[in-house]
């Protein structure tokens, strides 16, 4: 009878019923069965070890797969084990691991509780002499200054290291990107000093310095990234706002005014904010209405007052018009002063003149640092989180304290001819507010450097 279509045939496994004649012939078709059913099990063994080979290298860390027309930031071609028998990672791979760790080892380390260790084997980090851009006022060796100690301490954390600075790596983490510096001299102080640590990596032919009112840019053409800094001393506007002329015998704010200045700043990456030296005044003219108007209304205010009222605007602005996705913002905290030596216990002269050595006495805090002024950041920085947008408060003031020695001093251009009682009197003239380069704010964009290279 024909079997049906389709159907198999029916293999019989009782060899009892099979006559005598035909056994070798079943015998051997038995064997051949036997054998095309081991081969079709092997085959599906292989294949289910290949299934699972596949899947377990193509998983991601939290078990997801990965999608197979793209890679994970971290993946990269397979490559042979060292001889070591540690995996072999790639440049790329280090460069996106990085800030990785970096964010984990900030977040376990206080940067800002330390102590200043001499170390003239690794410091300074960039040859004053040779910085392209080194202002006039800054360049403390270009002014006669004997003693370079100042340029050879570093900044050591209690329980971490700062990482190493790397000019390189972080142009690279710049690319397309601007950083911004933006108040007063202390912020252009640390904006050259960033200028500096980077200048030696880049040829002449690939980068420039621009001046735009109150705009300094300075560009890494190659890596089409700006390292930027605008002149605001006090964030809003005022009659101080030209960068080269604001030597005043009165300084007037328009605290509720700070739109000439921010539009500037919009599409920054990364905004390093500053404002302090210019408030230090018993009170503050602030301005309600325009320069140009007569009929603007003037009136003393009170400098906790008045800067509170120019921190709300500042505030008010970056909550509106700043990506918060986008743009990440830090806020360096008060640069100290050290005007009176019998406050450390100096016996060279009233203020810094002469000094040449840090302060030793742990958690010294001079008369020219005002925390109540520091305060007032703190909270306007926290009303911004609670409503969405972090600001990272970098507190460089106890850390700078300690440096009575890193002032220019005496050691500056001088714009005014001194006359003969000056002369006589040096530490009447000295400048104890600025730092020399190379020198403290370098450290303070060590620091910095750390914070933008764990963000990206």
């Amino acid at each position: 009878m024909a079997k049906p279509k389709g159907e198999l045939p029916k293999i019989n496994h009782n060899y009892t019923n099979i006559n005598n004649n035909n056994n070798n012939t079943m015998l051997l078709s038995s064997s051949s069965t036997r054998g095309i059913r081991s081969s079709f099990q092997l085959l599906t063994i292989i294949l289910i070890v290949l299934v699972i080979s596949v899947f377990y290298f193509t998983s991601q860390d939290d078990g997801s797969i990965s999608s197979s027309s793209s890679l994970s930031p971290l993946s990269s071609p397979s490559l042979p084990p060292s001889e070591n028998n540690e995996a072999v990672v790639t440049k790329e791979d280090k460069i996106e691991m990085m800030p990785r760790e970096r964010e984990r080892e900030r977040e376990r380390c206080d940067y800002f509780s330390g102590e200043w260790v001499f170390d003239n084997q690794s410091y300074p980090l960039y040859n004053g002499r040779g910085c392209s851009f080194l202002s006039d006022l800054l360049g403390c060796e270009i002014f006669g200054r004997q003693d370079l100690s100042y340029q050879y301490w570093r900044w050591q954390p209690r329980h971490c290291d700062l990482p190493r600075f790397n000019a390189t790596a972080l142009l690279e983490k710049l690319r397309n990107k601007r950083l911004m510096y933006v108040g007063d001299s202390l912020n252009r102080n640390q904006w050259i000093s960033m200028t500096c640590l980077v200048d030696s990596t880049i040829p002449p032919s690939l980068k420039s310095m621009e001046n735009n009112g109150s705009l300094f840019t300075f560009k890494a053409i190659e890596y089409n990234a700006t390292i930027e800094f605008y002149w605001a001393p006090l964030l809003v506007e005022s009659n101080a706002d030209d960068p080269f002329k604001h030597r005043l015998t009165e300084r007037i704010a328009r605290t509720q005014a700070i739109e000439k200045h921010a539009r500037h700043w919009t599409n920054a990456d990364f905004l390093v904010f500053d404002s302090y030296l210019w408030w230090r005044v018993p009170t503050m003219k602030v301005l309600w209405g325009s320069f140009e108007s007569p009929e603007g209304i003037y009136k003393d205010v009170e400098k906790l007052k008045g800067y509170e009222m120019a921190l709300r605007t500042w505030s008010d602005w970056l909550e509106i018009h700043v990506n918060h996705s986008k743009t990440q913002i830090f806020w360096m905290s008060m640069s100290p002063t050290h005007e009176r030596s019998d406050e450390w216990g100096g016996v060279s002269g009233p203020n810094c003149y002469n000094e040449t050595q840090p302060i030793k006495k742990q958690e010294y805090w001079g008369s020219g640092s005002d925390p109540s002024m520091m305060r007032l950041v703190e909270a306007t920085i926290e009303k911004l989180s609670k409503k969405g947008l972090n600001i990272n408060l970098l507190n460089i003031t106890q850390l700078s304290e300690y440096r009575k020695d890193g002032h220019l001093s005496i050691h500056r251009k001088q714009y005014d001819t001194l006359t003969k009682e000056q002369l006589s009197n040096p530490s009447g003239y000295a400048d104890c507010f600025h730092w020399c380069l190379p020198g403290v704010p370098d450290t303070w964009n060590e620091i910095l450097y750390s914070y933008i290279f764990s963000s990206l």
